[in-house]
């Protein structure tokens, strides 16, 4: 009996550990079983760039997307016949494909020389850091070992994914859900440097009457000239006006302006709990930075599907 019992001890906490899926990744996962794993993310996700530079964004906001619905476990690559996988959800519709194809040649070069080994959910993870190289922004040690899941529904998106209109305490509980601090989460937002957006996401602040008084009076007209009304669904326009091809901090230099595309963008400004960390980024582009790759090592952790390491 002594001896069940602490079998059934053990089997808990193996289980507690792989739900938790944190702390078990290993930045050299890979050291022996595909060596040059990364230089070959490296140079497709380069060649990729070189076609369209919708492939920085575009993969960026696929590796959120994916961490956030399931874990990062690269089931919003799966595809389903009958529509129902998480790519087929209304909140990413708009994940321009050009993440995807990114995804998937990084892949297929992957195969040639490390045949059934790399996860897909690695791979998106390398290819997350390479984007914002590639876009001026600063380099960190990818933490590897990632499973891929084999869960992708519509129905698991609903919810776990922030909303243009979210205030502040709800950005937090979305956040704090997947163990990322306020901090983390106005870090994250920064990505919007290199994002894009429809039309439909923001008309709201500025076809209401009032017109948002957030925003900046000339930004707000600059965004009715682009997205007049009943525009072409399929037009989408620069979330940073400043330099939207540049990984930097000036999103936080126009959230001061009131140049915030998004409600869920301009509250970090003007909410007093969460200004001081916006002033902080806009002035110190080494703080934010930092405070990036710390976020981005912590996003890359949620909810992980664990694989068994090859020698």
């Amino acid at each position: 009996m002594e001896v069940l019992r602490r079998w059934l001890i053990l089997l808990s906490m193996v289980l507690m550990i792989m739900q938790r899926g944190e702390g078990q990744l290993l930045e050299n996962f890979y050291a022996n079983s595909c060596p040059n794993l990364e230089s070959i993310v490296r140079q497709e996700v380069s060649t990729k760039f070189t076609q369209t530079f919708v492939t920085i964004p575009a993969t960026l906001r696929l590796f959120f997307h994916d961490c956030f619905v399931e874990g990062c476990d690269a089931s919003v690559l799966i595809s389903s016949s009958s529509g129902d996988a998480e790519k087929d959800a209304k909140d990413n519709l708009s994940l321009a494909g050009d993440g995807f194809d990114t995804v998937i040649k990084a892949k297929q070069a992957v195969e040639t020389q490390c045949p059934g080994v790399v996860s897909c959910a690695d791979i998106l993870a390398l290819a997350a850091r390479e984007v914002v190289v590639l876009a001026g922004g600063p380099t960190w040690e990818v933490e590897l070992g990632r499973r891929d899941g084999l869960i992708s529904q519509t129905s698991r998106v609903t919810g776990n994914l922030p909303q243009p209109e979210f205030n502040l305490d709800q950005l937090n509980t979305l956040f704090a859900r997947n163990n990322l601090t306020q901090l983390d989460m106005i870090a994250l937002s920064g990505a919007h440097t290199l994002g894009f957006s429809h039309c439909d996401r923001f008309s709201s602040r500025i076809y209401s009457s009032p017109i948002d008084p957030t925003l900046d009076s000339s930004y707000a007209q600059q965004l009715m000239d682009a997205c007049p009304q009943n525009v072409d669904p399929s037009i989408a326009i620069n979330m940073d006006p400043e330099t939207p091809r540049t990984f930097d901090n000036v999103y936080y230099q126009n959230l001061i302006g009131g140049k915030g595309l998004f409600s869920s963008d301009q509250v970090l400004n003007t909410d007093p709990d969460s200004e001081p960390t916006v002033s902080d980024f806009a002035t110190n582009p080494g703080n934010f930075n930092a405070a990036f790759i710390t976020a981005m090592r912590k996003l890359g952790r949620v909810g992980v599907k664990l694989a068994m390491k090859v020698k």
